[in-house]
């Protein structure tokens, strides 16, 4: 197959929102009134975030879904997405099962493919650029936690690193292979949350981010976070930690807020089927970062994922 070929075939849909999709040289899109842009992009690349027998249906569910997350770390509703493919040839049955896990996922939120392009590669890469919309004036920011602020997180953490050291354990395999970006609870913490970021490098380097932007430290409480039953039986304390503390590819949301959203946060939490832990307290003006075990002891724990440099 011709790269038109491969376009028209697997990713060619018709526009809902969008003012054009996919067949020109740009896609146009039209924001609401009232509303704000907010627009990432993120990248895999075979060897780096994937092995090269991963399932492709799971690909294309994580490759938009990373991207899904991070704009729920903004509040913002998603709305449209580019999509570069680079592959070492036209494989009809990769493609075919790539499309259907990328299109499940944008159909449950409504986000429309509107463009992009595809190349050969000696490896396979996927470059996502998405684009959402946001209330003005209630996004998000990293910049915005404040001292005496909660710290929470959803879900679970350290699964996905746990499934990637440990790949023969099936219970936490989808959640590396097919994460669940947090796009609802996103939306419903605009104006209960300050400050937010999603756990895609570990939560003591994400987490550490909001630290530096806002100029605040940060205190945890390490058996607060919640983490997968399935450590309790590994009993292994020091995979577990680094796991949790520092393991990446979660794509859960932390974020920070004021005492008086305590009980909102845990009604959000039932509404929404969602585990929400209240895990620490923003304090103090340097932007450090302290965890503490069950005696109020501090822990060490290792720097989070970096691009740069290998895997543990």
């Amino acid at each position: 197959m011709g790269e038109f070929e491969v376009i028209r075939r697997f990713f060619d849909r018709a526009p809902n929102r969008a003012l054009l999709g996919v067949g020109d040289d740009c896609a146009l899109v039209r924001p609401n009134a009232g509303l704000e842009l907010a627009m990432t992009t993120d990248m895999l690349v075979e060897g780096r975030h994937f092995l090269p027998d991963a399932a492709a249906r799971s690909l294309g569910h994580k490759a938009l879904a990373v991207n899904l997350s991070d704009l729920a770390a903004m509040g913002a509703a998603p709305r449209w997405v580019l999509l570069a493919l680079g592959l070492p040839s036209a494989d009809a049955g990769w493609l075919e099962a790539f499309s259907a896990g990328f299109f499940a996922l944008a159909e449950r939120y409504g986000v429309e493919l509107i463009g992009g392009d595809t190349t050969r590669s000696p490896l396979r890469t996927i470059s996502i650029v998405a684009l959402g919309e946001v209330p003005a004036g209630v996004a998000m920011y990293r910049s915005a936690a404040k001292a005496g602020d909660d710290i929470w997180v959803s879900g679970e953490l350290g699964g996905a690193a746990l499934a990637l050291r440990r790949p023969e354990i099936e219970e936490v395999a989808r959640r590396l292979h097919e994460p669940e970006p947090r796009v609802e609870l996103g939306e419903r913490l605009r104006g209960l949350a300050h400050a937010a970021i999603d756990i895609s490098d570990g939560l003591s380097g994400d987490l550490g981010h909001i630290l530096e932007r806002s100029q605040v430290g940060a205190l945890l409480d390490y058996e607060r976070i919640p983490r997968p039953r399935i450590f309790s039986s590994i009993g292994n304390q020091e995979l577990e930690r680094d796991c949790v503390l520092s393991g990446g590819d979660d794509y859960e949301l932390v974020f920070t807020a004021a005492p008086r959203h305590r009980g909102a946060l845990e009604a959000l939490s039932g509404e929404l089927g969602l585990a929400l832990t209240r895990i620490g307290s923003i304090a103090g003006d340097e932007p450090k970062l302290l965890v503490r075990d069950a005696e109020g002891e501090p822990m060490s724990y290792r720097r989070s994922y970096d691009h740069f440099r290998e895997r543990p």
